[in-house]
């Protein structure tokens, strides 16, 4: 018996498509292996990849990419995809630095058609390629595949909308692996699941009409009839006719894990000449009893043993710390509401739903952050006082909803924003560099910039009571980092880190003020006195710590965020307004998106950690001397 992993053997799809029916079961299930083998390693999305295997094989089966072309929601549960269309080899890179994306990228692979790191966009971009492959003459379906939880989204139903405008090649493939969009009624609907995705069925159906049709005189009243007891019989049973009414064809419940059910229904989709949605179960983590037990743990995981499983502990980090804090200071007030956009546990907004949820005080509004700025809005002008836990990367797709719905009236509410600054791993779409140059452009919004957990619970107070209209506190993923005590700031807006020369001064906010200690210390050694001003009240800028900065001979704003339009902008043009006539600069993020990798190292190509900074600051007294 052949012991060779059929995987080696694939180095495309049309590799996939020689396999015989009867090794299929088999593929799947060294995809698993290979799946939890190298996951567990690089870390990353593991339970939705599992659920995805056979879905992914016999889309591969029946669709012939590239000239078909495939579109995730969101990518990370593409992993299946990238073994099968020639990554295997690069496999063990997965999200590390110069690797393989955990989400799909044109610029990786010719199979990649879209980008798709933040949910909810595969059904407008299918409709755009597909609109543009017909204008270009190109033949081919498009799929887009979005889970149930992208779903929720509000673009994907404007996309629906759209693709029902007589877009054609359009197939979307709903990937239910947690709720039903109908209601499922007993062993009926299970049946006629399974009638429907056979091919017998489809070959009847046809037949049917075309007998029927051929009735002399009442042929297309019959066919008419027919198909309008069939749409009140599936209306009673599903209790919905959405899709149809928008001008889809619906198949559906079907098995995600029943290759051959997969196949038929597939194909007949691909035959017809209509728009298709089609309503597959999976199971999140199968194959991998921890992760099919638990698939919220194994949703996004750090390495771990495979035998042992993943250690879902929590751990104390920025987020936990907002979550108890949150919890604590909605016992002083009764209108603190929690909000979250399907992130309860990612952003520790399940302590408060834990403790307020019974109360009406906890909403979780799905992955719908425009939907969740503009509710809190709402909640606002009643006079709550809504806390939205939202990642820094997904708060950008509220900025309309920012702006308009909650900036012009000056609705009090506090946006609690994740992830701020580099998050590692998850690469471009992921990082949290923009937040404070979008904010800061809005006018009326402050923001605050923990460093330290000690001053989460400051911030926090502040925004809540101290402050009106949109205050946001941002913090970084993960956790705090050490000083010495002779660095630790006190709580207050502005912390004055005072060297005793005038020389230089760095300014700097939030997880960034440990690198910039730690070049204070380096450059100490070598003779240099710095000094630093430390800032927890980044927005709008005060005047008390201008007037501090206006009193030394060069100044270096230091900030883990885009350059253009970011506090340290802000800052130099308030200076030079002054009347400030020192030496003046800024190191950040120059107009680039940071690639996937570890944080430090990031960082460090950037020229933020300590050594980068104490370069910088080198190199600036340098210049001035030569000036």
């Amino acid at each position: 018996m052949d012991k060779s992993l059929l995987l080696d053997k694939i180095t495309s799809p049309a590799d996939l498509r020689r396999l015989k029916a009867s090794q299929l079961p088999r593929l799947c299930e060294e995809i698993r292996d290979v799946l939890v083998q190298t996951v567990s390693e690089t870390g990353g999305h593991l339970a939705s990849n599992m659920g995805t295997v056979e879905l992914t094989v016999m889309l591969h089966r029946v669709f012939r990419s590239p000239t078909d072309q495939l579109v995730w929601d969101v990518g990370h549960q593409s992993y299946t995809h990238k073994l099968l269309t020639g990554r295997k080899s690069r496999f063990s890179t997965l999200r590390q630095e110069n690797g393989l994306s955990g989400f799909t990228r044109q610029s990786e692979s010719v199979h990649d058609s879209f980008i798709s790191g933040h949910s909810s966009t595969s059904i407008s971009a299918a409709d755009g390629i597909s609109r543009a492959k017909s204008l270009l003459g190109e033949e081919g379906h498009v799929v887009a595949v979005i889970g149930d939880g992208a779903f929720t989204g509000g673009l994907a139903f404007e996309g629906l909308n759209n693709i029902a405008r007589n877009n054609k090649k359009v197939i979307v493939i709903l990937n239910d692996n947690k709720m039903s969009i109908s209601k499922n009624v007993g062993g009926l609907t299970s049946y006629l699941s399974r009638l429907r995705a056979h091919q017998g069925y489809f070959k009847l159906k046809d037949l049917t009409k075309d007998v029927l049709g051929q009735v002399p005189g009442v042929g297309d009243s019959l066919v008419e009839t027919v198909t309008a007891s069939k749409n009140f019989l599936k209306q009673s049973i599903y209790h919905t006719s959405f899709f149809e009414d928008l001008g889809f064809v619906h198949f559906g419940p079907v098995d995600g894990h029943n290759l051959k059910m997969l196949e038929d229904v597939l194909v007949r989709a691909k035959s017809l000449n209509q728009p298709v949605l089609i309503h597959v179960e999976t199971i999140k983590g199968k194959g991998y009893m921890p992760a099919e037990k638990n698939p919220g743990a194994y949703h996004a995981v750090a390495p771990f043993n495979p035998a042992l499983g993943a250690d879902d502990t929590p751990r104390e980090s920025f987020s936990t710390v907002f979550g108890k804090t949150l919890v604590k200071l909605a016992g002083k007030d009764r209108r603190i509401c929690g909000v979250t956009a399907a992130m309860k546990y990612a952003t520790g907004m399940d302590y408060f739903a834990r403790r307020y949820k019974n109360a009406g005080r906890f909403f979780d509004v799905g992955i719908a952050e425009g939907h969740g700025v503009t509710f809190c809005a709402g909640l606002a002008s009643k006079g709550m006082i809504p806390v939205f836990a939202v990642y820094s990367s997904f708060l950008q797709r509220a900025y309309d909803q920012v702006l308009h719905d909650c900036a012009i009236e000056r609705q009090h509410m506090v946006l609690a924003v994740d992830r701020a600054g580099i998050v590692g791993d998850d690469g471009e779409t992921h990082q949290g560099v923009f937040d404070c140059a979008f904010l800061s452009s809005v006018p009326g919004v402050s923001i605050y910039s923990p460093a330290l957990y000690s001053e989460v619970e400051y911030c926090l107070e502040k925004a809540l009571f101290a402050e009106t209209g949109i205050c946001a506190v941002r913090y970084p993923r993960g956790g705090e980092p050490e000083l010495p005590a002779s660095y630790v700031p006190l709580k207050q807006d502005y912390f004055h880190l005072d060297s005793g020369s005038r020389s230089i001064l760095l300014i700097t906010y939030g997880r960034l003020y440990a690198q910039a200690c730690q070049a204070v210390s380096l450059l100490a050694e070598k003779g240099i006195a710095v000094s630093v001003l430390k800032l927890t009240k980044v927005c709008p800028l005060e005047q008390a710590w201008l007037n501090i900065a206006m009193q030394y001979e060069s100044v270096l704003f230091a900030e883990e965020g885009i350059r253009a339009g970011g506090i340290g902008e802000h800052t130099i043009t308030a200076l030079a307004l002054a009347g400030y006539h020192g030496n003046m600069s800024i190191a950040a993020i120059e107009n680039q998106f940071v690639a996937q990798g570890k944080p430090d190292a990031a960082l460090a190509r950037l020229g933020l950690d300590e050594a980068g900074l104490a370069r910088t600051i080198e190199a600036q007294l340098t210049e001035r001397k030569r000036a």
